[in-house]
């Protein structure tokens, strides 16, 4: 489920949380980019996670991601508290579950403030607590024929 609004050159609604999503489909760097667009924005960060081919010095094929229902709504409730602790005119986080391949993209976030600086900040702690708080799980698969859940403890 996706929670959009806004776009491109207007001025931030009240709730500058304008795309939350965990998806099963591919995620859009343009969709995320677009849907933290604001005339008062100087700064726009952007995060774009991959699935890359190694980990720990092991090659890695593919993997899976998988979730709690939980998760959308700890996204947004990060989201929230980045938003109160920056001055975010826009954000915007979406996350990708099921099997992936190397080179997909997994995670995208950005962030529009009204400078730089702020923006930069901003986007490193959003993409930060996501990581470490939301009960996402990585389930790796290496070439060697062994496998590893990482962030399922």
């Amino acid at each position: 489920m996706a929670e959009t609004s806004g776009h491109r050159g207007e001025s931030a609604a009240a709730d500058p949380i304008r795309l939350i999503a965990v998806r099963e489909t591919a995620l859009s760097v343009d969709e995320v980019f677009g849907a933290v667009g604001d005339a008062a924005a100087g700064g726009i960060a952007l995060f774009v996670g991959t699935v890359r081919n190694h980990d720990g010095g092991a090659d890695v094929d593919a993997l899976g991601y998988s979730c709690h229902p939980s998760a959308e709504s700890e996204m947004r409730r990060i989201a929230e508290k980045v938003a109160a602790d920056y001055p975010v005119r826009a954000l915007a986080a979406v996350h990708r579950v099921g099997e992936l391949a190397v080179g997909d993209l997994a995670v995208v976030v950005a962030v529009a403030c009204p400078h730089r600086a702020e923006a930069f900040d901003a986007c490193r702690k959003l993409i930060d607590d996501l990581k470490h708080e939301v009960p996402i799980w990585k389930h790796q698969k290496f070439s060697d024929g062994t496998e590893e859940w990482v962030g399922a403890c």
